[in-house]
């Protein structure tokens, strides 16, 4: 339990550091969410190709490609968490907002800014518990079942990483709710996956 106090202590000093360099840290973070998401892009068309030459390998040269199956599932993580910062920022996740929406403005706004806290909380506490089972699937050098025995910890090292930035993205989607002339315009408006009203 008092691992969750250092989870909230921890999101509250990190959070009281985005509010003084609001404009930076948002730019610091657009930056970060782009490799990744690019990364992320690289992945998808690498493990696209990866399974067609097991396919072409399997069946028309008779010789399958080892460890592609246990492979291309660690990889898969790592295509989901790269990525799902940016989307959060773009306001790309599914959502049922139907209620929400028919909220006035202001009570919307404490609505956002109570969701988005609780979130960042729970982003944040699962970012550090997975952190725990990545550094401990790395300490006794975790491998897949089936030769090429590929390394566990590469793919769950990603997954608080993803976290991590899920719940610094809505710390500062909090922040920018909070005192959004400190912020430069909302990568929302500014995204293709947006919808005016």
């Amino acid at each position: 339990m008092i691992e969750l106090f250092y989870v909230i202590a921890a999101i509250l000093v990190v959070t009281g550091a985005m509010a003084l360099v609001t404009i930076k840290a948002e730019l610091f973070m657009r930056f970060i969410e782009d490799i990744l998401t690019y990364c992320s892009v690289a992945l998808i068309l690498g493990v696209m190709l990866w399974v067609v030459s097991e396919v072409i390998a399997r069946y028309v040269f008779n010789s399958p490609l080892p460890g592609h199956l246990e492979g291309a599932e660690l990889l898969l993580p790592m295509i989901v968490f790269f990525g799902v910062s940016y989307v959060q920022a773009r306001d790309g996740h599914v959502g049922m907002t139907f209620v929400v929406d028919a909220l006035p403005k202001k009570v919307r706004r404490v609505t956002d800014i109570l969701s988005l806290t609780v979130s960042a909380l729970t982003c944040a506490a699962l970012a550090y518990f997975a952190s725990k089972n990545a550094w401990l699937s790395y300490s006794y050098e975790d491998v897949t079942m089936s030769p090429p025995f590929w390394p566990v910890w590469p793919s769950a090292a990603v997954i608080p990483m993803g976290y991590a930035m899920l719940a610094i993205r809505m710390q500062l989607q909090v922040l920018q709710k909070l005192m959004p002339q400190r912020f430069p315009p909302d990568i929302v408006e500014l995204s293709d996956l947006h919808v005016p009203e």
